[in-house]
């Protein structure tokens, strides 16, 4: 998909103003970085960072029968959910291979929202729905629009926020939004949703309000952020040829409830244990970082594939995480990255691989 192709978030005008490099991610033209990933990933750490997320797709869900469809259609249970809390989960195929990761939330009795990375649309949704349940689905990849605004001292700088995994409808920076208390980061922080009408938008009015404090970040430092923390990105980490706990993730999918895509073959996959696990790993030396679709290996073995790697800002080591044979998934275990045909020493760490002191 060529430059003119991609869409374009309602802060794009402003990316561009501020000297953002803009590159193609997920179908938008998305900032990849402003002043240094590195400066950028170090504000979030210590202050404040402002991300554009409005590349995900929001959905509305709501009416008697949504609860019921949603538990058939999610890992995690619906009913754990009082009104205004959230909880992460998946989407899973027939396979129970992962779709989408995210974060579903009870905005009332009967109504959830939920956002999505990959492209679904209203009508998919419906056709997955049960045609005898009492529910609307609204929303799409452009009704709605967000920002993440995250940091250590987002607290000083936003006054009344919700508990951790919680949303609100509140008035901030002169405009209704729902903030929910949750983020990508490892740190404190919030995630605001607004109407992509709303002129100007909420992302500009903090830059120009706050500016002194928030510091606008770009995808390189949201990545580099997620994977000291071990946080999966989908698409890297999670695929539809993967399954939550093989992705080390079980903890998030209910196995009590009776039926939900894909539960079975968790089930069997539980019992059994998997094949291969996800685990991160910090490089042993000084040397290149390491990347997606590296080898891995142990004893000269190749026993797996680096599915996402970085030279850490925080830890000042190259990082990353890989899919490996489950005999071989003990922290602590010597591995080795091979990177253009040279083999670094490497050892498999227990999440998550940045700790604050």
């Amino acid at each position: 998909m060529n430059e003119r192709a991609q869409k374009k978030t309602p802060l794009y005008d402003e990316h561009v103003k501020r000297g953002a490099k803009m590159v193609p991610f997920a179908g938008w033209l998305m900032p990849v970085q402003y002043t240094g990933i590195v400066e950028e990933h170090q504000a979030v750490r210590n202050s404040v960072g402002i991300f554009d997320i409005s590349h995900m797709g929001q959905f509305v869900i709501s009416g008697s029968g949504a609860a019921t469809w949603l538990n058939t259609m999610l890992t995690n249970s619906i009913e754990k959910l009082d009104v205004g809390q959230g909880q992460y989960t998946f989407l899973l195929n027939d396979a129970a291979g992962i779709i989408d990761d995210l974060i579903v939330y009870r905005i009332g009795h009967t109504n959830f929202c939920w956002s999505l990375t990959q492209r679904v649309s209203k009508k998919t949704l419906r056709g997955w729905a049960d045609i005898g349940a009492r529910m609307s689905i609204s929303g799409s990849q452009r009704a709605f629009r967000r920002s993440g605004i995250q940091g250590p001292r987002v607290a000083e700088l936003f006054v009344n926020l919700p508990a951790r995994n919680h949303i609100v409808d509140v008035e901030m920076e002169g405009m209704s939004v729902s903030i929910a208390r949750t983020g990508y980061t490892g740190e404190d922080g919030i995630e605001v949703f607004f109407s992509r009408k709303m002129r100007p938008t909420f992302g500009t009015q903090c830059l120009k309000r706050k500016r002194s404090r928030i510091k606008p970040c770009g995808l390189g430092a949201r990545d580099t952020l997620r994977l000291e923390m071990c946080y999966p990105l989908n698409g890297s980490d999670l695929s539809p040829k993967r399954n939550p706990i093989e992705a080390g993730l079980g903890f998030f999918v209910d196995l009590t409830k009776p039926n939900f895509i894909g539960r079975d073959i968790l089930l069997k996959t539980k019992e059994n244990g998997p094949h291969e696990k996800l685990v991160p790993f910090k490089m042993q030396g000084k040397g290149p970082p390491p990347r997606p679709h590296y080898s891995v290996f142990e004893n000269g073995e190749r026993i797996g594939e680096v599915t996402s790697g970085t030279q850490s800002p925080s830890l000042n080591w190259g990082v990353g995480m890989a899919y490996i044979k489950a005999s071989h998934a003990r922290i602590g275990a010597k591995i080795e990255i091979e990177i253009r045909g040279q083999k670094f020493p490497a050892a498999i760490e227990k999440k998550p691989l940045y700790k604050k002191s």
